[in-house]
């Protein structure tokens, strides 16, 4: 199997709990009959799990994540916590036994979606619930929750934004790996959620002959009589996820503007195109999309939150979107962690510190269950709101970025604001 997109979307997409020093001095939100946290502050509450690599590959990325799970409870009155080593001996499904056995109330954890995998069924027959921090949602199911941010949970916002614009023909144009297929997954359920069209979706290899040949076929630039035309690309930067089960997740070289459509050309068949590739790929997507004179006039092209890592050198994609959290939210947790540790904190470290902070409000109300996990206000975390379902989907209120003629992004479409549980 390709490389595994479960963590490497982990890069921009993670989310934590703000704690109130977060909030301006806002008041917390308690659900109907729930105290609010100043009422807490003495209870009993039990003790939960956290499954991570402590040693190992990603030992140091565990230990990291370890911290901001303890700089979430740091309260009084907050849950123990109950640390397990996902890469000792027994792996993850003997590290969640051995949290269990202590009488956890829940799990925090593991990492990844292999680790998930292993720790879901150990958790489901002793009937505690799992707040994993992995992208992939396949590993979603009543009683597990990915808490990283799904490819399907990007895409839906930006076709809700995009139908706004009154966008009504989407296609993609996607990479044939894990990433790609789950991107074209969340496009199928969020057109036919809006009762659109099904979506025209292509995906290409990484030769650029395919790639070329592909988009011609979706473009369907026979019929336009086009004039090519192509501009060299040259090498650029890497983004790197820490997280990736395969390793680095890839550089994106400089390339040419997407640009505007000549009046010869007639428009392509869809006015909205899905992408997801990064690196040398994206850099032949871009001179392919130039050549079947894709103008960003006519499409709107929306990518991953990938993006967000070296968006200062996509402004040849200028006027594209991603969805992602608004980082400004989360300046509060970005000054404890670093007046605790010394550090500032890598993006991966708010998923535990989200996980840790939702089971500080949850454990303490002294009921641990779907009920109180899946309460309708949801949770304000570190890079905004989320719900999380009873299917062990994660709803987020994401924003909208648009790239930039000079590189770098922008919102265009804040992310949503409403009730949330917020922890003390």
């Amino acid at each position: 199997m390709p490389r595994h997109f479960r963590t490497v979307m982990a890069l921009g997409a993670v989310f934590g709990l703000a704690a109130c020093a977060n909030n301006g001095g806002e008041a917390p939100i308690s659900a109907p009959g729930v105290q609010a946290p100043s009422q807490l502050g003495q209870a009993h509450a039990p003790s939960v799990g956290l499954v991570l690599p402590l040693s190992g590959r990603f030992g140091a990325v565990g230990q990291r994540m370890r911290d901001a799970a303890k700089l979430a409870l740091s309260s009084s009155g907050a849950p123990v916590l109950d640390v397990q080593d996902s890469n000792g001996v027994g792996g993850p499904a003997a590290a969640a036994q051995t949290a269990l056995s202590h009488g956890d109330a829940l799990l925090l954890g593991p990492l990844t979606a292999t680790e998930t995998a292993a720790v879901a069924p150990v958790a489901g027959q002793a009937g505690k619930p799992v707040l994993a921090f992995t992208s992939d949602s396949t590993q979603a199911r009543p009683g597990v929750w990915v808490m990283g941010l799904t490819p399907e949970q990007q895409v839906r916002r930006m076709v809700d934004a995009a139908r706004a614009t009154g966008r009504k023909a989407f296609a993609a144009f996607l990479p044939d790996n894990p990433l790609g297929h789950a991107m074209a997954d969340g496009l199928k359920v969020a057109c036919r959620d809006a009762s659109l069209n099904d979506p025209q979706i292509v995906f290409h290899t990484a030769d650029a002959a395919n790639i070329s040949d592909s988009l011609k076929s979706l473009s369907n630039i026979a019929a336009r009589q086009p004039t090519a035309s192509v501009v060299p690309v040259a090498a650029g930067p890497s983004a790197i996820d820490p997280t990736a089960e395969g390793g680095a997740a890839g550089s994106v070289p400089a390339s040419p503007t997407v640009g505007q459509s000549t009046p010869s050309v007639a428009p392509p068949p869809f006015d909205a195109l899905l992408l997801a590739d990064t690196g040398l790929e994206l850099a032949q997507v871009i001179s392919a999309l130039q050549d079947d004179h894709i103008a960003a006039s006519q499409v709107q092209i929306m990518g991953p939150a990938l993006w967000k890592a070296f968006d200062t050198k996509l402004s040849a994609l200028h006027g594209a979107w991603f969805a992602a959290p608004d980082a400004r939210d989360r300046n509060g947790y970005v000054a404890r962690y670093k007046a605790v540790y010394g550090q500032a904190p890598s993006p991966v470290t708010d998923f535990a510190f989200d996980a840790a902070a939702l089971a500080n409000v949850v454990a303490r109300t002294g009921s641990v269950d779907t009920s109180a996990l899946t309460h309708g206000n949801g949770f304000m975390g570190v890079d905004g709101l989320f719900r999380l379902r009873p299917d062990g989907h994660v709803s987020r209120n994401l924003a909208i970025f648009q790239i930039r003629q000079v590189g770098g992004s922008s919102i265009v479409v804040p992310a949503s604001r409403d009730v949330a549980l917020r922890p003390s």
